[in-house]
């Protein structure tokens, strides 16, 4: 880790403020919060964080949330920003590819690249936000607040209000700068919508289905008892099982399920026979390693599952929405996390550009970003959609067979779109989504009619042929997108 850079960067803009300069109130303490309070921290800030929840470092808080996550190059980066990445790799398990299950139990693995060195990790959503709130506690500049709950923001006066859950008051924090990280339910955005003192647009799409988070016990001693080094995925056309590993043996199971449609629905799961039966159709195996289903179905809570855009994130140099807050997003490409993360990141880098006021900031930090949150918001639903049905489908298996063969024997020509969204930090989403699409439709397209084929026994010079003709008829696609105004 170059630790002159680190230095470097936390030189503050001295048209900002500094440590006896600008105050900055950040709402939430979650994943983006408590870093970007960090890394606020380490330029020299005050920084005030207020979070409703009680500290996660005292109390057991998941209660059906996500356990763990899926934290990939995107979120390494911003780990390396603030300098923490030693202290982060520690609480991963690597997880080199999907563990497909089919109906009968048997397993098919499918790597995330052709090249070795990318995979995702498996990380505790709870370790990792403890772990960057003892990181921004350190820096004598940065005060983190519990059992605050955010009531209302006066956007205009950059004030907040707040109860105290521990004395009962309400009270009111002054600010010069206020940054909304409070999740897809965030106060400061329903205070933009609210108040209808400028125009603000906002739309929340809800899934059909919802979740349910379950569990694999470990087996005696702590051992795993599936492959540990992988997500597994029960895909099942209308719904999907997935499973992530823990540290101490255990996977945390996720049941994505519609709530009201097919012959099995959360609505109709209501009674222990009728779960048992549905998890002995479709998840057979995994039942046989979750003898604790029932109480784990009927004791953790049935979440939905929804996608926020909104526009503006900020208003004037007052306030700002962040994370979740601007752009939260459905869970299937596990870039939630990392995306939240990338907003700290490239806040950062306006930091650096040496703006003269906070709106100049928030304008750039919007105008760069936004489409880039549009984007992984729609390639997390094209996912969906891909994990729990394509991933099945024998075009959809040849197309990532010719592709794991391309990042193989050809590795700086060619990048999947999961390698481009996952594994290419440096290119924006919107970027990575564009380019993965026009691919997939080569690819696929070309499969159809046959033009390429995907033997696995082709010469390094027949595939570098294949090759060149999907490059070309991605490019001629991307090129026609941009005529049609799509790219």
């Amino acid at each position: 880790m170059n630790n002159d850079i680190n230095t470097k960067n936390q030189q503050t803009n001295p048209h900002l403020g500094g440590p006896n300069g600008t105050n900055i109130l950040i709402i939430g303490a979650g994943l983006c919060g408590s870093l970007l309070a960090l890394r606020l921290g380490q330029r020299g800030y005050n920084v005030t964080v207020m979070e409703k929840r009680p500290d996660m470092r005292k109390v057991d808080i998941s209660a059906g949330r996500s356990i763990n996550l899926a934290f990939s190059d995107r979120g390494i980066k911003a780990m390396n920003l603030v300098g923490i990445l030693d202290k982060v790799m520690p609480l991963c398990i690597p997880m080199n590819g999907r563990m497909l299950h089919d109906m009968e139990g048997n397993t098919i693995f499918a790597p995330y690249s052709g090249r070795k060195e990318e995979y995702i990790n498996s990380i505790s959503r709870g370790q990792l936000n403890a772990l960057l709130l003892d990181e921004a506690e350190k820096h004598k500049n940065v005060t983190i607040h519990f059992n605050k709950k955010c009531q209302s923001v006066d956007f205009e006066k950059t004030t907040a209000r707040f109860k105290d859950y521990e004395y009962g008051n309400t009270f009111v924090e002054d600010a010069d700068v206020i940054i909304g990280t409070d999740g897809a339910g965030s106060i400061l955005r329903q205070s933009y919508f609210l108040e209808k003192k400028f125009l603000f647009s906002f739309s929340q799409n809800w899934l059909s289905h919802g979740y349910k988070e379950l569990s694999i016990l470990p087996a005696e001693g702590g051992a795993y008892k599936t492959f540990k080094n992988a997500l597994h995925i029960w895909g099942r056309e209308a719904f999907m099982l997935i499973a992530l590993p823990n540290l101490d043996g255990s996977f945390t199971v996720t049941l994505f399920l519609s709530w009201d449609e097919g012959t099995y629905n959360f609505n109709n799961l209501t009674t222990k026979e009728r779960v048992l039966e549905f998890f002995g159709i479709y998840f057979r195996d995994a039942l046989e390693l979750m003898p604790n289903l029932v109480d784990d179905f009927f004791e953790n809570p049935t979440s939905a599952l929804g996608t926020v855009k909104c526009s503006p994130w900020h208003y004037k140099g007052n306030t700002l929405l962040m994370g979740d807050a601007a752009h939260a997003i459905v869970p299937f490409y596990g870039q939630g996390m990392n995306a939240s993360f990338e907003d700290v990141t490239e806040f950062d880098k306006v930091l650096d550009m040496g703006h003269k006021d906070w709106e100049s900031v928030f304008n750039i930090f919007e105008q760069n970003r936004k489409k880039d949150t549009d984007a992984i918001a729609d390639l997390a639903i094209d996912n969906f959609h891909e994990m729990k049905g394509h991933v099945n489908h024998p075009n959809f298996r040849e197309k990532r067979n010719l592709e794991m063969l391309f990042e193989k024997e050809f590795p700086e020509d060619y990048s999947s779109k999961y390698s481009l969204v996952t594994f290419n930090e440096d290119l924006g989403y919107r970027d990575a989504m564009l380019r993965g699409r026009a691919q997939d439709k080569a690819i696929l397209n070309m499969l159809a009619d046959g033009v390429i084929s995907a033997s696995t026994d082709m010469s390094s010079e027949a595939l570098k042929t294949v090759l060149e003709k999907v490059k070309i008829e991605t490019e001629n696609i991307l090129e026609k997108d941009r005529i049609a105004g799509e790219a």
